[in-house]
């Protein structure tokens, strides 16, 4: 079953409420210099000031590392990260980067290993893990939800035992950017 643009558009937003609505946002003891919160009255964290092709590049990146986690051999999809508005903040001025990607083990067999990889390793290198367990489909997908304060960034993976082949789905979300001072957004 391919997945439309219009699916996808409409599973963004929920996925970036889910994965932003974590512990990226309630960090009520990050203060900027004036004294107020990293987070916007939307919740959503900062991410600091980029353009949105450089936001996209380190949104790879983290993708990348998390990638070098599987550890198990296997395939990713080929994709690019995205650009989306902010909840409640000027398009034109502020930006979420997301990136969707799937891997695909080598073997059926590795899907649980990569899976169980992902949940002892992210956290050695800055990931907490705020949910894991089955989902609500039929299928009881097991769900993993990870956020790395550091890099402002969050992840949502799918173990998909029962598709053919089976995967991990990935959406890798950032915080919310700014552009610099008389630039707008490309959004992409």
């Amino acid at each position: 079953m391919k997945i439309s643009m219009s699916a996808l558009v409409l599973a963004v937003p929920l996925v970036l409420t889910t994965l932003t609505g974590c512990s990226m946002n309630d960090d009520t003891s990050a203060t900027g210099a004036d004294g107020t919160s990293d987070s916007g009255s939307d919740g959503v964290r900062s991410a600091g000031t980029s353009t949105s092709r450089d936001a996209s590049d380190a949104m790879e990146r983290v993708s990348s590392g998390i990638y070098d986690l599987i550890g198990v051999k296997g395939r990713a999809s080929d994709s690019r990260p995205g650009v989306q508005a902010c909840p409640g903040k000027d398009r034109d001025t502020h930006f979420q980067i997301f990136h969707q990607w799937s891997f695909y083990p080598a073997s059926a067999s590795d899907l649980g290993p990569a899976m169980q990889h992902l949940k002892e390793k992210l956290p050695q290198h800055g990931w907490k893990i705020v949910e894991y367990g089955p989902d609500t489909s039929r299928n009881k997908n097991t769900v993993m939800i990870a956020d790395n304060d550091a890099k402002k960034a969050g992840v949502h993976i799918t173990q998909m035992e029962k598709r053919n082949p089976p995967k991990l789905s990935l959406m890798v979300v950032s915080g919310c950017y700014q552009v610099p001072e008389g630039q707008k957004v490309d959004h992409f």
